[in-house]
């Protein structure tokens, strides 16, 4: 596998697995993970010419009373400079995310890929996510 330090461009390509996701508030304390924590499913697809794709699932065969099952999917044309992962969606499960720019901030440790989404209000409460992906093929 490239370094992406010197060679971002070339190490983003590729298939990603989901191996967890954080979420905490504004202050920096925990909040209850994304797409049901241990349990999440998702799959992210970066190719060369320039498309993404990510699928999303809270995993639980059961959700708690009261809960909803967490879900997104979304693809588009998109760039990436080694720090900023630019989507443009052209399909998606949310309607509202059509014809929008998905903005990602991107870091790599220890062989994952780490996205940052946008700060998301959540019942009145302000989550920050970063969802931590393991290639699983080159692409």
């Amino acid at each position: 596998m490239t370094d992406t330090k010197t060679h971002p461009m070339a190490g983003v390509y590729g298939t990603w697995k989901l191996v967890r996701g954080q979420s905490k508030d504004p202050n920096g304390a925990p909040l209850p993970p994304p797409y049901g924590g241990e349990k999440a499913i998702g799959n992210v697809v970066l190719t060369r010419d320039g498309r993404m794709a990510a699928v999303l699932i809270d995993g639980r065969a059961t959700l708690p009373e009261g809960e909803t099952r967490e879900y997104t999917s979304y693809c588009g044309a998109s760039t990436f400079d080694g720090e900023t992962l630019i989507t443009r969606v052209d399909a998606s499960s949310d309607p509202a995310r059509m014809d929008t720019d998905q903005i990602r901030q991107v870091r790599f440790e220890d062989g994952l890929m780490i996205l940052q989404p946008p700060p998301k209000d959540v019942n009145g409460v302000i989550y920050h996510r970063e969802l931590y992906w393991r290639k699983i093929a080159d692409g």
